[in-house]
């Protein structure tokens, strides 16, 4: 088999085992974060928490709750998963990576690998928003604070 074939195999293995049993579901205590965001072209939507520490400078957790298509929801549990303890601009610089990432033009070290599992979404364009959904609803609430108090949704149509 392919080393390609392969590589296949183990994005479809991730993605479901994510989906089926995801590790990072809930709602983190406290909640110093939260923003929702929707897929309207798939129906995905996603509300994340964070959690920060006492400086407010670093990610101690991040949480989802939402209903999704697999990519969607097994991407929100990787994503959760490389974020704790990153810092805010460790958090952003991820989050625009794995959008340079999707175009087909990066991808992570060797520390994040898991999260080059998702390069294979890139081959299919109507699928990249499912899986960045919810790096683009992170960005919202790392970005602006107070949006957690709203209840809008953040929505990635316009974006690829």
């Amino acid at each position: 088999m392919s080393s390609l074939g392969n590589l296949r195999d183990l994005y479809q293995q991730v993605i479901l085992e994510r989906y089926k049993k995801p590790r990072h579901r809930g709602t983190t205590e406290p909640v110093d974060r939260r923003q929702r965001g929707h897929n309207p072209s798939c129906g995905d939507t996603i509300e994340l928490t964070v959690q920060l520490d006492a400086t407010g400078d670093r990610i101690e957790t991040v949480k989802f709750e939402g209903e999704g298509c697999a990519i969607a929801m097994a991407s929100a549990d990787l994503m959760a998963e490389a974020m704790q303890g990153r810092t805010l601009e460790e958090a952003l610089a991820m989050v625009q990576r794995f959008h340079t990432m999707m175009q087909g033009k990066d991808e992570f070290p060797t520390e994040f690998r898991k999260l080059n599992v998702m390069q294979g979404v890139s081959q299919f364009p109507v699928r990249i928003k499912c899986a960045t959904l919810t790096w683009q609803t992170l960005k919202a609430a790392l970005e602006n604070p107070q949006a957690s108090q709203s209840d809008g949704f953040v929505s990635n149509e316009e974006t690829a």
